[in-house]
């Protein structure tokens, strides 16, 4: 699970701006923001630094999954 949608909308940026900076489709960007899929690993690298978040903040912590 990740927090990609969250920091989005936290930061007031358009899932199609992410899609072009990270050189992926709209759709593919979509389903991580909506947890149908999860970006690779570099993928979610490439998010933080376009994003300028710590990679942490990303993710779900396994505790806090329960809660959400």
């Amino acid at each position: 699970m990740n927090r990609i949608k969250k920091v989005l909308e936290e930061k007031g940026i358009k899932q199609i701006w992410l899609a072009q900076k990270l050189e992926k489709s709209y759709n593919m960007v979509n389903s991580y923001a909506q947890n149908r899929r999860q970006p690779s690993l570099e993928d979610l690298y490439k998010i933080a630094e376009i994003l300028d978040v710590e990679i942490d903040e990303l993710l779900i912590k396994r505790d806090q999954n329960n809660e959400q």
